[in-house]
């Protein structure tokens, strides 16, 4: 319901809300989005069977995807019946969805394997019988983009129903690439998921199809783009599903530079090294500490901190965190912060700090913490107490219910990985976390794994949080 809501505020124009007849709950689910009263049509998927259609209907939603095998493979090796016995199929089963009331989109399931002539005789019998759309779908993901652009072009010519689909699979890392060149073709409307969520490779990704569109081809959509990285996020977060550091758009790395060539070109101008400003979709641009980070890099990272070092101290934090970096580390913000306050003679005194932490968690209750927190700032301590799915999740609850009201921060990824064996292995946690348009990554390494997120958590939170200025830097040191 929520990721329904989001989509909506987005901008799509048909939310494909589920499968009702799979299950009770999924029935529950496309009831509920149809019930919302969104703006975007609201569709579930079908088999071409009564009691399939009868379940969207009975959910209420506004349109049908019904999808139809038509390669022979699929036919015979699936259906077990004969090319005449699924057109009759097709139309008998789209004037039934259009006797419910539903807008109907006919889905041709492995088009793209298929006989090209029956497959435009199926979709010529279903638009006989009444339906408004047509998608050929790339079920495995065997197009190339020339082929796509062919393939839904001769499309196109050879039917007269006003909306042709394209719906592409990854299989083959293609997917975009090939709905691209499909809408090139002609087709005027592509099926995508956020992150290109979906079955093995997934499907399309709809934040790189609509940025592509809108920064390469110069289309205008009504996709709100500054929407994207938030969704993007949001849904990683309920999925449990994240993509890869280096995604395209939405990738924690997507405006992230580390080489000195890059920052020293992205200082001068961010066109030098960005297709696309970040504000586009939401995302913030960050340069990140590292082996290969030049000195304006690092300069430029402490500016963001409120640290202004002298040429002799930024020559020592630069040598010390390419030290860090050869030997294998990532060096994150909460390291650079370290590296900075040490070089420069800094205050080790934090912003936040952890005072107590107390988790109860159990399989007969369900998981607590609470925690107290010194804000040294104004010496005042804080104290909150949340629940969660788990016992991280209920410490890292509680810190933020904490400092709710004094730094509103918002945790954008959270990954752990075990580094030695055994069951009192040594884990790693990693945090990337937000506050207005700044990002702060840390780390924590320790054998208990509520410890070492409250390490990272607070790590992230202190970079965030620190109070140096460039014209005060020298009152403070020592």
């Amino acid at each position: 319901m929520r990721i329904a809501e989001r989509l909506d505020e987005l901008g799509v124009d048909v939310i494909e809300a589920g499968f009702a007849a799979v299950s009770e709950g999924e029935m529950e689910a496309v009831k509920l989005i149809a019930d919302a009263g969104l703006r975007a049509e609201i569709c579930s998927a079908s088999r071409g069977v009564r009691s399939d259609i009868d379940a969207v209907a009975k959910a209420g939603a506004d349109s049908i995807h019904l999808i139809i095998p038509v390669s022979d493979l699929h036919i015979e090796a699936k259906l077990r019946k004969t090319r005449a016995e699924v057109l009759e199929i097709t139309r008998g089963m789209v004037r039934y969805a259009k006797d419910c009331g539903l807008i109907v989109e006919l889905s041709a399931e492995d088009a793209t394997r298929a006989d090209f002539d029956y497959l435009k005789k199926l979709f010529a019998t279903g638009i006989e019988a009444g339906a408004d759309r047509v998608v050929a779908c790339d079920t495995v993901g065997v197009l190339t983009p020339e082929r796509s652009y062919q393939f839904y072009g001769d499309l196109r010519e050879s039917l007269t129903v006003p909306v042709v689909s394209v719906h592409c699979h990854n299989d083959f890392g293609m997917a975009v690439a090939n709905t691209v060149q499909a809408l090139r073709a002609g087709a005027n409307q592509f099926h995508a998921t956020i992150n290109g969520l979906g079955e093995r490779a997934g499907n399309a990704s709809l934040e790189e199809i609509v940025v592509s569109l809108m920064a390469l081809y110069k289309l205008k959509l009504g996709i709100k783009t500054e929407k994207l990285y938030s969704i993007s996020q949001f849904v990683q977060r309920l999925t449990g599903v994240y993509v890869q550091p280096n995604k395209a758009i939405v990738g924690e790395n997507a405006f992230t530079h580390e080489s000195g060539i890059h920052t020293q070109g992205m200082l001068a101008h961010p066109s030098t090294y960005e297709p696309i400003a970040p504000e586009l979709v939401g995302g913030t641009r960050r340069l990140a500490p590292g082996k290969h980070s030049g000195s304006a890099g690092i300069k430029a990272a402490l500016s963001d901190m409120g640290l202004a070092p002298t040429e002799e101290q930024l020559k020592e934090i630069f040598n010390r965190v390419k030290t860090v970096g050869d030997k294998g580390k990532t060096v994150t913000d909460a390291d650079l912060l370290a590296i900075a306050e040490s070089v420069m003679g800094l205050s080790k005194t934090k912003p936040i700090q952890l005072l107590e932490v107390t988790v109860v968690s159990g399989n007969t209750v369900t998981p607590t913490a609470s925690v107290r927190l010194k804000l040294n700032g104004n010496g005042k301590e804080v104290s909150g107490a949340a629940m969660g799915v788990g016992p991280v999740d209920a410490a890292i609850n509680a810190v933020k219910k904490a400092i709710a009201e004094v730094e509103p921060i918002l945790l954008e990824q959270y990954s752990v990985k075990a580094i030695t064996g055994g069951t009192d292995a040594m884990v790693e946690v990693v945090v990337r976390m937000r506050k207005g348009a700044r990002t702060a990554t840390a780390m924590g390494v320790r054998e208990d794994i509520v410890m070492a997120s409250m390490d990272a958590v607070l790590g992230a939170m202190n970079v965030l949080t620190t109070g140096y200025n460039g014209s005060n830097n020298k009152a403070k040191q020592k």
